[in-house]
């Protein structure tokens, strides 16, 4: 009887929800509907409850009759009747004593819940419960040894970058409860995608996938990039729905500025403050005159305490300048003071003043070009401005690429400070590259990568052209890219932004492991690309490519293992896999597949957490020092003490020490200065050939003294088998300083040193909890510029802290 009613009770709150058109579908199938309910009523039916249902059909019918005549009339009486119907229908059905009361209540709340707004920010509707691993399958893991690379380096990497504090417990994560959040976080996006476009989620399937994901990043066979290591499954992912602080980088042109004069800048700004590296180029150069603002009208803005009120603040300045409006007055009462930690994206705030000198910046940049078209100068400073603001004011690195025309002299000489002294306070935030033309004349640009290993090339018909560059015809794909990233492994369009992953082939047993390796690394990255961000021009980039960059990193110490020929048949092969896998998970999402699918990335502190050569690059040496700067009120210092590690002062920072640690980088590997400028320039070849559909990420080390006069002709013949690379002088005895991050020693010191050091337990001593001061971007040394730089750009080699 109860099964009965619960037929009956669905049917009604169907009709009641329905539209019109379906109330007259359901008055045509009437008499079929009652035939299929009377077989199922045996004749055993109680009197009163056979009367109840013709009486409820009856009154289906009248409510149909009513509602035909009523909807042919106003939409006012169609809703009035349907009230007056609903409430008759809601009490008939009360006075039925076979029908609960709870069937008014929960037509009630289903009336209810249609009203109500939809809450998320990412997804239309949420389903109830998210997606968990099993905790049985958890524990299993709570008491594993974590295989951390490099010694302890790994280790203290990941507590300081990536060990978040739990909100239930105040205290940090784990390693595998940073594993859980983030696989939960991974497959919690997927099963809201699918239940959103009421596709097939099976529960069972999804638990066994994500518990083969979950082993190969505790087992560091591969690992998200560290922006997805910090936030997904956090609260900016979960709760806020900052989705695009999962990606690395981007890129933004400014082609279009005469229309959009100021978003090419504000995007940059918001980007960078989410920890996303952005590149962008100078060709809106002459297309937009600078007017200057109405003197004669003021418009004030109390700025928010936020990075929405920070972008929105430098939009109202830039757009006074470029479209003639009253001149802004800034209220910065609300923003926090210095020192106040920044929950939500790590570092510390630094007050007010960092934004009060970037307005200040900018109208001084635009003072002087009033009345005239918008320059290459203008254009960087601007951009550099901004990314001097965020390294102050926020998360203290940022990344920034710029590309501009190699015939350009006033863009090659952006960064001679003898010709642009202004710029030298703010000129370091971005690297510099240009937009090569093949077959150009690379002599005059290659003497200044001589002095000071800048600008970089960027090949951008090659990187329209073909994915894997393993043909004399492309495919022509990318035809639509404008630009790349700040360490240029990704092709870009417009306001695209790049999700990267990394796998560790010299970590894997044999090709099999690798394989189902590429499938779950892969499934990671395109499962980024499920979310949308803040940026409508973004959204529709990332929709229409789902680009991303799935990458290998320790590639030096797998050729010393296994060998070139062997690397050569993994690349081929599991690019081939890779392939399979988009079009079976894109046919399973209901996306399209993706533009493009691998990269080398230069990676950094993600590789030292699994103990991997980062990307393509060799190491200083097999042993070497590594320096690492914490502050000098880090929980984590005791243990390091306790276990024998060498600590002292900071000569450039009273606030940090440093601490050493001896490093084997693999046995009988090759040091960096080995590899002559060709051999380093014929492996990003052979990566791009084989393996990168994208872009492979290379600094080129060189003598300039031995190597120097070859650049130009090595660009000759690379210039068709690359998309990017940049130059590295290596350093002279003479440029030896103290403290230096990486110092080369042999075999016998490791041995000595490693000898007296002790197992470090970081829980012995942790006295609280440690905000982690997550990576930016793709997290390599070679892209990010430090607030504290004191040294040349070429000369680079470390953020200011780990």
């Amino acid at each position: 009887m109860n099964n009965k009613l619960s037929i009956l009770k669905g049917s009604y709150i169907r009709v009641l929800t329905q539209n019109s058109n379906k109330l007259l579908n359901h008055h045509h199938s009437r008499s079929s509907n009652y035939f299929y309910l009377t077989k199922r009523f045996p004749t055993t039916t109680t009197t009163t409850t056979s009367t109840n249902i013709n009486t409820l059909f009856n009154l289906s019918h009248q409510t149909t009759t009513t509602l035909t005549s009523t909807f042919n009339t106003t939409l006012m009486n169609y809703k009035t009747s349907m009230f007056t119907t609903t409430t008759t229908l809601k009490s008939h059905i009360n006075e039925s004593p076979a029908v609960s009361l709870s069937f008014s209540e929960e037509l009630q709340q289903q009336q209810q819940q249609q009203q109500q707004p939809h809450q998320t920010p990412f997804y239309e509707s949420r389903s109830a419960r998210k997606f968990q691993l099993s905790k049985q399958f958890i524990d299993g893991y709570s008491q594993k040894q974590v295989p951390f690379g490099f010694g302890v380096l790994g280790e203290l990497v990941y507590r300081r970058t990536y060990s978040r504090i739990k909100p239930d417990t105040g205290t940090n994560e784990q390693w595998y409860e940073t594993v859980e959040r983030v696989v939960n976080g991974t497959y919690n996006m997927q099963k809201q995608w699918i239940e959103k476009h009421g596709l097939d989620w099976n529960t069972s399937k999804a638990q066994q996938s994500a518990q083969k994901m979950y082993d190969k990043i505790f087992t560091m066979k591969f690992l998200p990039p560290g922006r997805g290591l910090w936030a997904m499954g956090s609260p900016l992912t979960e709760e806020r729905g900052l989705y695009a602080s999962l990606n690395n980088c981007a890129f933004v042109s400014t082609d279009n500025i005469k229309q959009f004069p100021s978003k090419p800048f504000i995007f940059l700004m918001d980007a960078s403050m989410l920890g996303v590296g952005v590149g962008f180029d100078t060709k809106g150069a002459g297309t937009l005159i600078v007017k200057g603002p109405k003197l004669d009208k003021t418009n004030s803005f109390k700025i928010p305490d936020s990075r929405e009120g920070w972008v929105e603040s430098v939009r109202l300045t830039l757009d006074s300048y470029f479209l003639n409006k009253p001149k802004q007055v800034f209220d910065y009462s609300l923003i926090r003071g210095e020192g106040v930690p920044i929950k939500g994206f790590g570092g510390y705030s630094s007050g007010p003043e960092s934004l009060k000198l970037l307005h200040h910046s900018i109208c001084e940049t635009l003072d002087k070009s009033i009345g005239k078209p918008i320059t290459v100068t203008n254009i960087v400073d601007l951009m550099n401005l901004i990314g001097k603001c965020v390294v102050s004011g926020n998360t203290r690195q940022t990344a920034e690429i710029a590309f501009g025309d190699p015939e350009s002299q006033e863009y090659i000489n952006l960064k001679n400070y003898k010709v642009n002294p202004h710029r030298q306070e703010f000129g370091w935030t971005s690297n510099n590259s240009v937009f090569s033309k093949l077959g150009m004349d690379y002599q005059s640009i290659c003497e200044r990568i001589v002095d000071n290993g800048e600008p970089g090339f960027a090949w951008l018909e090659n990187m329209q052209q073909f994915s894997r560059m393993d043909s004399t015809v492309g495919d022509w794909k990318d035809k639509r890219a404008m630009g790349g990233n700040p360490c240029l492994e990704q092709t870009l369009e417009s306001f695209e932004l790049c999700c990267l992953v990394e796998t560790f082939p010299n970590n894997h047993t044999d090709f099999e492991d690798f394989k189902e390796t590429l499938k779950y690394a892969f499934l990671y990255a395109k499962t980024v690309t499920l979310g949308r961000t803040q940026w409508p021009d973004t959204n529709k980039v990332l929709l229409r490519n789902r680009r991303i960059g799935c990458s290998m990193s320790g590639i030096a110490q797998f050729i010393t293992n296994r060998g070139l020929n062997q690397l050569k048949q993994w690349c081929t092969d599991g690019y081939e896999m890779i392939q399979e896998h988009d079009r079976a998970y894109s046919e399973w999402l209901a996306i399209p597949k993706s533009i493009k699918t691998t990269s080398i990335k230069p990676s950094g502190t993600v590789s030292l957490l699994a103990g991997a050569t980062p990307g393509m690059h060799y190491p200083i040496s097999e042993y070497y020092i590594r320096r690492v700067r914490l502050p000098r009120s880090s929980s984590l210092l005791d243990s390091l003490r306790e276990a024998g590690y060498h600590i002292e002062p900071a000569v450039d920072n009273k606030f940090n020490v440093v601490v050493e640690i001896p490093i084997h980088s693999g046995a009988n590997i090759r040091k960096a200065k080995s590899l002559t400028m060709w051999e380093q320039l014929s492996l990003a070849s052979f990566l791009q050939k084989y393996w990168a559909d994208n872009q492979v990420s290379c600094t080129v080390t060189f003598d300039p003294k031995l190597e120097g006069h070859q650049l130009p002709f090595a660009l000759d013949y690379f210039q068709y088998q690359l998309k990017g690379v940049s130059f590295l002088p290596s350093m002279s005895d003479e440029m030896i300083y103290e403290q230096m991050p990486y110092e080369e020693i042999d075999a016998q010191t490791y041995l000595k040193r490693a000898a007296n050091l002790k197992p470090v337990d970081f829980n012995k001593y942790q006295r609280e909890a440690i905000e982690p001061k997550p990576d930016k971007f793709c997290d390599s040394s070679s892209c990010i510029i430090s607030s504290n730089t004191t040294l040349p750009r070429s000369l680079q080699v470390e953020p200011e802290n780990l």
